[in-house]
């Protein structure tokens, strides 16, 4: 049975894709473990209804986070109509993207989604474009790492709250040059757990 929602304390996981632009050498997904004890390798994307119906009332939670084994923004219309049906309830809303929006959609939707979220958390794991490259594999190549800064920037600008994270694991002069670009991008920084076995992992 495909997990669409999942659990993780008192907060709701929303998993909508398999998609993404990455194959991040540390992604759960590629690493063989779970998340948070879910499998969430989908054998199709769910519409918005499975979704609501899944979900149940979204006041019994803490956090609404759109985060799955992929992508969100490959399914940027179903995130924006959950979006607006779940902001009525009040319940904080946060999507954890890699920041790739601009390419995947083909469209700027910072302001959209700063209106739509209350949290936008950016996976950035680096503080540049060669080494986002060697680790993240975006299928965009070395300028998706401008892109995700320029997509920072502009869902600052829009209002909304951006972190960019990184994994725990990276060298430290890796975890400052990132905390840096975060300041100059007029956003929070955060420092993730890794998820699963760090065995072997190349950053």
């Amino acid at each position: 049975m495909d997990n669409f929602v999942y659990e993780i304390g008192n907060k709701l996981y929303i998993n909508l894709t398999n998609r993404c632009s990455n194959r991040c050498n540390f992604c759960v997904r590629n690493n063989g473990a779970s998340y948070g004890g879910y499998n969430l390798r989908l054998t199709k994307e769910p519409s918005v209804a499975e979704v609501l119906a899944a979900a149940g009332n979204p006041t019994d939670y803490k956090e609404i986070v759109f985060c799955g084994y992929g992508e969100p923004t490959y399914r940027f219309n179903a995130v924006m109509e959950l979006a607006g049906v779940w902001k009525q309830s009040g319940v904080p809303l946060r999507i954890n993207t890699n920041g790739q929006a601009d390419f995947i959609c083909g469209c700027d939707i910072s302001a959209e989604l700063a209106r739509a979220v209350d949290v936008i958390s950016i996976s950035l794991n680096t503080g540049s474009a060669q080494k986002y490259r060697r680790i993240c594999r975006s299928i965009y190549g070395e300028k998706a790492f401008d892109a995700i800064l320029n997509f920072a920037k502009r869902c600052v600008k829009a209002g909304a709250r951006v972190i960019f994270t990184v994994v725990d694991i990276l060298p430290a002069r890796d975890v400052e040059a990132a905390k840096q670009i975060a300041a100059a991008c007029g956003a929070e920084f955060k420092i993730r757990e890794l998820i699963g076995d760090n065995d072997g992992v190349n950053v």
